[in-house]
């Protein structure tokens, strides 16, 4: 028996656990126990832009019900192909769930990729898993913020990569909202290591304010109250909140100033306005939608695999050394813990400092 959450499509916060009968192991096909994965802010963008973006197509679910996608780590079961053995783990796009079965193309040492028909609409960048045994990323003492920091990571970094493409727009400085959150921290590292004449500051509530300064990842940090402070020069923004008062605010203070306006993700759900908090007419730049898979597509053009992977994993490791002992990891049993921890952060009541891992 696989068990997952099921979400209302209309109405994030109705869920409900689903038991769903399992169906013999098709040909050629394998099926995953998923072991664990981590629910953060970026899963719950996963699930606000759902339909416009197709993440609910990844993991069918009934009319009107959606599966909210997750990061995470799967061990093999049961296997129809010859290349991939019983016990062998994985780790990549799994659906909140207990387990997933995939139809594996493309086979080498590292990866595989899932050929199951209605996947292939979607960006290719989610259907590759990695095969640990010869993954050049896994490490066994962190998976943990592997699952947590990863997708956010390189989300942030393909934020820096454009970016720096485009000379930052000709500004000085970048403002991060939402800057406790995981993307946003990756982007500040990433910027820290490859943009260093970039300043960078970082907006967050009140109560976050010194959390986010212990990071050590922004030059400054201002509470949301005090966008009127900020000083009025080139700028550009990366709006990770999609709080659309805020982002209206940033316009507004910043003007002509304001040289792009890029959104990312929506972490303030109950604020974030139509179009993700890109509202009509505002002064400055365009708010622009920030879709990552284009963006990786657009890296590994210019660099080469070898090349960017070689960049990233640069980052990832300056990173991960920046980010230590910002956050503890909290790790939950079932897929109640998972389902509470999904409303929490939809909610936005989730602590910054703590990273949640779900072991459904």
């Amino acid at each position: 028996m696989t068990q997952a959450v099921h979400v209302q499509k209309d109405e994030l916060a109705t869920t409900a656990i689903a038991d769903i009968a399992d169906v013999p192991l098709a040909e050629g096909a394998v099926r995953l126990e998923i072991e664990s994965f981590s629910v953060t802010a970026n899963n719950v963008t996963y699930a606000v832009v759902g339909d416009g973006f197709g993440y609910w197509n990844f993991f069918p679910a009934p009319d009107g019900m959606g599966i909210v996608p997750m990061w995470g780590h799967a061990r093999v079961t049961e296997s129809n192909l010859p290349d991939i053995a019983v016990g062998e783990r994985v780790y990549g796009y799994l659906p909140m769930a207990t387990h997933l079965d995939v139809v594996p193309g493309n086979v080498s040492k590292s990866s595989f990729v899932d050929t199951a028909a209605h996947r292939q609409p979607m960006s290719p960048i989610y259907n590759q898993y990695s095969r640990l045994a010869a993954d050049p990323e896994h490490d066994p003492a962190r998976e943990g913020e592997r699952m947590i920091f990863g997708p956010l990571f390189k989300t942030g970094f393909l934020i820096e990569y454009f970016m720096r493409g485009q000379d930052w727009f000709g500004a000085g400085q970048v403002i991060l909202t939402s800057a406790s959150s995981k993307t946003a921290m990756g982007l500040a590292a990433v910027a820290k290591q490859r943009s260093p004449g970039i300043r960078r500051i970082g907006l967050t509530s009140a109560g976050n304010v010194d959390f986010v300064k212990g990071t050590g990842m922004y030059d400054e940090v201002v509470a949301y109250g005090d966008v009127g402070s900020l000083e009025v020069v080139p700028t550009v923004t990366v709006d990770f909140a999609g709080n659309a008062g805020l982002l209206a605010s940033l316009h507004k203070h910043f003007g002509d100033d304001l040289k792009y306006s890029c959104l990312v993700g929506a972490t303030h759900v109950e604020d974030r306005g139509e179009g993700m908090g890109a509202g009509a007419d505002l002064p400055g730049a365009t708010p622009t939608l920030f879709f990552a898979p284009d963006h990786a597509v657009a890296l590994f053009k210019e660099l080469g695999p070898e090349g960017a992977g070689r960049q990233m994993a640069e980052s990832w490791a300056y990173f991960l050394d920046a980010a230590s002992g910002t956050i503890s990891i909290d790790r939950r049993q079932g897929l109640e813990a998972a389902r509470n921890a999904y409303l929490e952060t939809l909610a936005g009541k989730a602590d910054p400092s703590v990273g949640i891992v779900i072991e459904p």
